[in-house]
């Protein structure tokens, strides 16, 4: 937990390293101080692939934003993705203590039953989160806070996202060499729908699709929780590989004409008109049609969409999405993607961009490129949804202890404060 309202966001990814430094200001909002970017070139896919080019992108990034904010960087909260990460549902049950009321430490119990009941994952991996969807007490069921509630046995299930030892550990490598001290670490969903999403779309049902330049995260929200969530290998990068090897030029004048000339789908306008395709060493310069930029760009991308779609069904979820979907990141600014993404997912979509910032640089950070790492900042401010520990680190947090009587206090019952308080406390412990 910080020990100040200063919070620093570090989203590593495969095409650029973001750095945000942030306050939390009176009416609870993000006070923009600082922001650094710097490109990537060490990562593959959100895999680290080469360590000291991806530390130099680190500290270019924290010198730009020690600069703008005038702040030294300290502990930050990094971002994880890749394929390796994926989510399990536990299931748990367990009594009620003795007061007939649920308490703090029954919610505790039940989180770590939940996290045991996974114990049988290899050794090659480690949890990350353990996200509490609802709880059931008696027959009340779909809660979404129990505490206080009278009753003898509380079940529910939990999201527990799970990823690679190594691959964590790579990232925290990384941001150590830099000379940063990791403060936490969160699975980059989580952080983009905090960034992008409003409550009321939460509770209705939405899904948030992050494109990226290595790979697209896709995020199901239901009844104020995360429900499902997977990482798709497939992103923005692609798109530029398939202009490169259409109009054979090189991937940077590939994405040149994608930010300059590109559309999502036809349908958006793109007319007959030619580009000129700048020469490489020396060569001519050459033409393309845009008309046929944009059947490249959309058939890649109507791939995306298509993945996305599949991960929604499988889910089981797609029928309970009312609030629909939002893409963000850096491959949903290109026109027309909000439209190609509405026909392929039969869902009403818009473009999220990171909400609830304030500051005179905010406008800086006004795109979808931002939304996971103003995110990443936003969540130290948080209550943490569980009391799991930072990725990376062997520490489990410690069981209640009992009263000398050998019966659990009611800290639950009339003076609890809610779920949110007693996870409030779990953190600030650890």
């Amino acid at each position: 937990m910080p020990t100040s309202d200063i919070a620093i966001g570090l989203d590593i990814g495969t095409t650029k390293v973001c750095v945000v430094v942030a306050e939390r200001d009176g009416r609870g909002q993000l006070n923009l101080l600082g922001k650094g970017h710097a490109e990537s070139e060490g990562l593959q896919r959100a895999t680290v692939v080469n360590v000291q080019r991806t530390v130099d992108s680190i500290r270019a990034a924290v010198a730009d934003a020690e600069q703008e904010s005038s702040i030294t960087v300290g502990p930050v909260n990094v971002g994880i993705s890749g394929t390796h990460v994926h989510c399990i549902t536990s299931d748990a049950e367990i009594s009620i203590n003795q007061t007939g009321l649920v308490s703090e430490s029954d919610v505790r119990r039940f989180l770590q039953k939940a996290r045991a009941n996974i114990r049988y994952l290899d050794m090659e991996n480690e949890i990350i989160h353990v996200i509490p969807q609802s709880f059931t007490v008696d027959d009340q069921e779909d809660l979404p806070d129990p505490i206080g509630l009278a009753g003898t046995t509380m079940k529910g299930s939990a999201l527990i996202v799970v990823g690679q030892k190594t691959k964590i550990r790579n990232i925290r490598e990384c941001v150590e060499k830099a000379g940063l001290q990791v403060g936490s670490m969160t699975f980059e969903p989580i952080a983009s729908g905090l960034a992008v999403l409003k409550d009321r779309e939460k509770r209705g049902g939405v899904v948030v699709i992050d494109i990226g330049g290595g790979t697209t995260e896709v995020a199901l929200y239901l009844n104020g929780a995360l429900h499902h969530s997977a990482v798709i290998k497939i992103a923005a990068n692609d798109v530029t590989q398939d202009i490169a090897h259409g109009v054979k030029t090189l991937h940077e004048v590939a994405e040149e004409m994608k930010l300059a000339h590109g559309f999502a789908y036809l349908g958006e306008g793109a007319g007959d008109d030619e580009i000129v395709v700048a020469g490489v060493e020396g060569r001519p310069e050459k033409y393309f049609s845009k008309q046929s930029l944009t059947l490249i760009i959309e058939a890649r991308m109507m791939e995306i969409f298509e993945m996305v779609r599949d991960v929604l069904r499988e889910s089981g979820l797609y029928d309970s999405l009312n609030a629909g979907a939002i893409i963000t990141g850096g491959g949903s600014l290109l026109p027309g993607t909000a439209e190609l993404a509405s026909r392929v997912l039969g869902l009403d979509v818009r473009i999220g961009y990171p909400e609830g910032v304030s500051g005179g640089i905010r406008g800086s950070v006004d795109s979808p490129v931002y939304a996971t790492v103003m995110g990443l900042a936003g969540r130290v401010f948080e209550q943490p949804i569980s009391g799991e520990p930072p990725a990376g680190s062997e520490g489990v947090p410690p069981p209640p202890q009992p009263t000398p009587s050998g019966a659990e206090p009611p800290e639950g019952g009339s003076k609890g404060g809610g779920i949110a308080d007693f996870f409030k406390k779990v953190w600030d412990q650890l």
